[in-house]
C-alpha cells in the first residue's frame, strides 16, 4: 500500500472541542443546526453548511456548497484551523465503554483505490458520490477522513504503543456519548519512514466505513490528474485522508430492521409463515437479544420471539449466503413481506445498534412500525473475507462505533 504523511489543518488545542463534530452523514440538517447552535466554530458550518440558510434550503444547491468553501476559508482566516508546518502522520484513539482503538491518520493513494487494493464491501450510489465530490472540489480538501481497517501487524502495534505513551496533542470526552478522543502527532522522520515502509508491505486495506467519501475522494483525485497536463503522480490530489485501524481492535455492532406492515398478513399468519425457515420461540415481553449467528429476535405485538434459521436455509461455504442479513432478507423481507429492494422500499427502515433494542420496541409500540427484527452483528473476518472475494455485502449490514470525529485534522489537495 502506498501512503504518505501530510500537512494537516487542525484546530488549536484550546478550540478543538468547539470545532470537532460528528460525521456529516450520521445526522440530518435539523440535528446539525441544533448541535451547532451558538457555536460559530463548529465544523458543521463546513460539512453541513445548509445550517447557515433558512430551514428547508436545498442542501445540494450551488450556494450551499459555496458556503462550505467560504466557511472553510473563514475558519483558516480566523485561526480556528491552522496548517502544520511539516508533513507528518497522526495517531487517533477512541475509547468507548472502557475499550480503546488506535488508528493511524495518513493519506492513502488514489491509485490503490482505483486498482482495488483498497477493498470495498458495499455498493455506492452515484448521487451520494456526486454530493461528496462537489464538497471535495469546492473546498479543495478532504474535510472528513474515511475509516479503514488493515490486518494486524506486530511492528505497527509496537509503533502505535510507543506514540500512545507520549503526551497527546488533544484529549477530551464528548459529552453527548461519553466517548474519549485522544490525538497525537507523529512528526519525527524516523517514525514517518518506518510507518511508510510497513504499509508498503501490505497487500491491501479495507474500507470499514465511508464508502461514498472514499469513492468521492478518489474520483476527484483522478479527475484532477486528468485535468493537469503536467501531472507527475506525486501531487497532493493523488492522495486522500484516512484513519486506519488494526482489524482486531474494531467492533461492528448490529444493524437492525423495522417494517411498516406485514404485507397483508395477521400477526398469527406471519408467525406461521416464519415456521418454514425458522424455529420460532416466544420469549415474552422482556427484550430478547440474538444469541449467535443465524439467531434473530423479532418484536411483534408487544412480544419478543427468537428465530433460529433452520439448517439448509443458508450455505456456510458462501461468504454472502451465510450472512444473517442475507438470510433475513431472503426468507423474511423478500419471501414473506415482499420487500425486494432494501435501498428504495419505503416500507422498511434501519436502526443502528448503538440505539439499543429499546429503540426497536419504541418504534413498534408507537404505531409507526409494525414489527422489528434484530440481527447478530457481522464480524470483521466476515467483512474482510467478502471484500477479499470481490463480493459486496447487502445494504445496511455493518454499523461501526465509535464513529470518527470530524475536524481533528483536514487534508488539503494543494
Amino acid at each position: 500500500m502506498k501512503i504518505k504523511p501530510f500537512r494537516g489543518i487542525r484546530p488549536p488545542r484550546e478550540w478543538v472541542e468547539q470545532v470537532v463534530s460528528r460525521p456529516y452523514d450520521v445526522l440530518n440538517s435539523e440535528e446539525a443546526r441544533a448541535e451547532a447552535a451558538n457555536n460559530e466554530k463548529s465544523l458543521y458550518h463546513i460539512i453541513k453548511p445548509e445550517i447557515d440558510f433558512p430551514e428547508g434550503t436545498d442542501e445540494h444547491s450551488a450556494e450551499v456548497y459555496e458556503k462550505a468553501a467560504l466557511n472553510f476559508r473563514k475558519f483558516q482566516d480566523n485561526g480556528w484551523l491552522v496548517q502544520d508546518a511539516e508533513e507528518m502522520y497522526y495517531l487517533y484513539a477512541q475509547t468507548m465503554n472502557g475499550r480503546t482503538q488506535y488508528g493511524l491518520v495518513l493519506c492513502a493513494c488514489v491509485d490503490d483505490y482505483m486498482n482495488g487494493r483498497i477493498k470495498k464491501h458495499e455498493l455506492t450510489r452515484r448521487d451520494k458520490e456526486e454530493d461528496r465530490m462537489k464538497h471535495v472540489r469546492v473546498n479543495n480538501a478532504n474535510i472528513e477522513p474515511v475509516f479503514f481497517a488493515f490486518h494486524d501487524h506486530p511492528d505497527l502495534d509496537g509503533i502505535i504503543r510507543e506514540y500512545a505513551e507520549r503526551e497527546p496533542e488533544y484529549r477530551f470526552t464528548t459529552p453527548s456519548d461519553g466517548f474519549g478522543h485522544t490525538f497525537w502527532l507523529i512528526p519525527d522522520k524516523a517514525g514517518i519512514a518506518r510507518i511508510t515502509e510497513l504499509f508498503a508491505g501490505m497487500p491491501s486495506m479495507y474500507i470499514a466505513d465511508g464508502h461514498h467519501r472514499s469513492a468521492a475522494a478518489a474520483l476527484v483525485g483522478a479527475e484532477k490528474a486528468g485535468q493537469n497536463p503536467s501531472h507527475r503522480g506525486d501531487e497532493e490530489y493523488n492522495y486522500f485522508m484516512a484513519v486506519c485501524f488494526p482489524a482486531s481492535q474494531l467492533t461492528i455492532i448490529d444493524y437492525n430492521r423495522v417494517v411498516r406492515d406485514l404485507n397483508g398478513l395477521s400477526d398469527k399468519a406471519f408467525l406461521a409463515c416464519l415456521e418454514k425457515g425458522f424455529v420460532v420461540e416466544p420469549k415474552g415481553s422482556g427484550i430478547y437479544k440474538p444469541a449467535s449467528l443465524h439467531n434473530f429476535s423479532l418484536y411483534l405485538g408487544g412480544e419478543w420471539y427468537s428465530l433460529t434459521a433452520r439448517p439448509g436455509t443458508y450455505d456456510d461455504s458462501d461468504p454472502i449466503g451465510v450472512l444473517d442479513v442475507t438470510i433475513s432478507s431472503n426468507l423474511i423481507l423478500d419471501e414473506i413481506l415482499g420487500i425486494k429492494d432494501l435501498r428504495s422500499d419505503k416500507r422498511i427502515d434501519f436502526v443502528g445498534g448503538i440505539r439499543g433494542l429499546d429503540e426497536l420496541k419504541r418504534r413498534v409500540d408507537s404505531g409507526e412500525m409494525k414489527a422489528a427484527l434484530a440481527l447478530y452483528p457481522v464480524s470483521m473476518k466476515q467483512l474482510m473475507d467478502i471484500a477479499d472475494s470481490g463480493n459486496i455485502m447487502p445494504p445496511k449490514t455493518t454499523w461501526f462505533e465509535p464513529k470518527l470525529r470530524s475536524g481533528l485534522v483536514i487534508h488539503k489537495l494543494i
